[in-house]
């Protein structure tokens, strides 16, 4: 029997319901050059309840087809993006001199 993919990535856009774009990044070395290249993709992934915001590490795990884009599942939320929740609270406050 097949094992299904699991590859970790960071969300880059939850403007969609129930879906989320995981931005998985990797390097690896150019056989020919010998140069350190860095790559990148952008998947779309299935997520149930919402949960994940922009900046989270997640893992996903390759599913049948769910849309005409849509063939991964969030696993589970590996790290919640701290940085986003502080310019939320930071947002709140009034600037100075306004009242």
């Amino acid at each position: 029997m097949n094992q299904r993919r699991r590859l970790m990535g960071t969300v880059t856009s939850d403007k969609m319901d129930k879906t989320v774009v995981v931005e998985i990044r990797r390097t690896y070395r150019h056989p020919l050059v010998g140069k350190v290249v860095h790559d990148f993709k952008r998947v779309k992934a299935h997520d149930e309840n919402n949960e994940c915001k922009i900046g989270d590490k997640v893992m996903i795990v390759e599913s049948r087809p769910l849309s005409r884009e849509k063939r991964w599942v969030v696993q589970s939320i590996i790290r919640h993006d701290i940085k986003g929740e502080e310019d939320l609270s930071a947002a709140d406050l009034p600037a100075e001199g306004e009242e």
